[in-house]
């Protein structure tokens, strides 16, 4: 028989979307909204926002540096460590899944003149091993290597952490070559937390340092570039010519504020619900995933061995209200974040479930 018409909404409909593409999809809470319509502002072009100013200090407190920079993006502060320290035809050592080099829309050849010189490394991380052989000799016709830029922790190797042993040689060899490194550290707090260890201990050998305000800490809007005063002289230009000064941008740096003080005490949820979709994903006929690697938010799965690929599974999943993007023919990437619940990963799981099985 037909269902009778009611005005009560069935359960699917009560059902929240379960957003697992990334963690840059996060709300801002209650208390960053309240921060962000009290904020004191100015004009921050004239460094006059008392707001931006604060965030500015304290992240350079936190990571034991002279100075930092509020930026719009964690793109354009990468982008602005690059100009910085290179000139045009010079070469910037990356690895090759890194963001710098797939997700930058080619800017550092763009807006700097470099190319990149791109190594495979061992789930993300590279090894002075790796790094020696591809600097550039001193030889007038040859590209010269500028800068050797790292990833900490590698999204699309799925969330791995730099063993500190290797960045604190590849930073030490590379100083006495006379070569500067740059840390995409976009989400260095989740590096944290899995380790053990301050941002400050992660990143202090390192000539500058990206972070994102918004993924796993989030807030709505930012990054911060930190370095030494003169670092972030220079980089406060760039900023500007690349068009990302901000006026009264206390607004946005307030909620940054209370991202930096109170959320990365709160990652350590978003790496047990990693875990623990990545297990639940593991024990599921067709899927292929190394649970054991998963030690932070990103969780990185091959479905080829179910019949279907990424992009079916995807809006398969979509039509369950769960949302998860490929990133190749077979492989899918979910992030874990402070909008995903303990109830909202048996979703995706339940889910992955139904949809191997059809």
């Amino acid at each position: 028989m037909p269902r009778e018409m009611s005005d009560t909404p069935e359960a699917s409909e009560l059902e929240t979307i379960v957003d697992l593409r990334s963690d840059t999809v996060t709300k801002p809470t209650p208390e960053m909204r309240r921060a962000m319509a009290e904020a004191e502002v100015g004009d921050d072009v004239y460094g006059e926002d008392p707001t931006v100013n604060r965030l500015e200090a304290r992240a350079a407190e936190v990571f034991c540096r002279e100075a930092a920079l509020f930026v719009p993006s964690g793109t354009m502060g990468n982008q602005i460590a690059i100009k910085c320290f290179t000139h045009h035809g010079n070469e910037v050592i990356c690895e090759e899944a890194g963001h710098i080099y797939n997700y930058e829309m080619a800017a550092m050849s763009a807006l700097s003149g470099c190319i990149a010189r791109v190594i495979r490394g061992q789930d993300g991380v590279l090894t002075w091993a790796m790094i020696e052989p591809q600097i550039r000799p001193k030889i007038y016709y040859r590209a010269q290597t500028g800068l050797i830029s790292l990833e900490n922790t590698h999204n699309m190797a799925g969330g791995t952490v730099y063993p500190q042993e290797i960045a604190d040689e590849i930073c030490g060899k590379a100083h006495e070559r006379g070569l500067p490194v740059h840390l995409d550290g976009a989400r260095i707090f989740n590096a944290a937390v899995a380790q053990g260890k301050s941002v400050r201990e992660l990143s202090s050998k390192f000539d500058s340092v990206m972070f994102c305000l918004s993924k796993g800490l989030g807030a709505p809007v930012g990054s911060m570039l930190v370095g030494s005063r003169e670092f972030i002289e220079k980089a406060r230009v760039y900023r500007k010519m690349f068009g990302g000064g901000m006026r009264q941008a206390g607004v946005l740096a307030a909620a940054g504020l209370i991202a930096l003080e109170k959320m990365p005490q709160r990652l350590v949820k978003d790496h047990q619900n990693a875990r623990r979709l990545a297990e639940g994903l593991a024990s599921i006929r067709g899927i292929r995933i190394d649970a054991a690697k998963v030690v932070t938010n990103i969780v990185i799965l091959d479905v080829k061995d179910t019949s279907k690929t990424a992009a079916q599974v995807s809006s398969a999943m979509k039509e369950r209200k769960i949302l998860a993007n490929p990133t190749s023919a077979f492989t899918l990437r979910m992030v874990t974040h402070l909008d995903v619940d303990e109830s909202g990963i048996e979703r995706a799981l339940a889910a992955m479930r139904e949809i191997t099985r059809s």
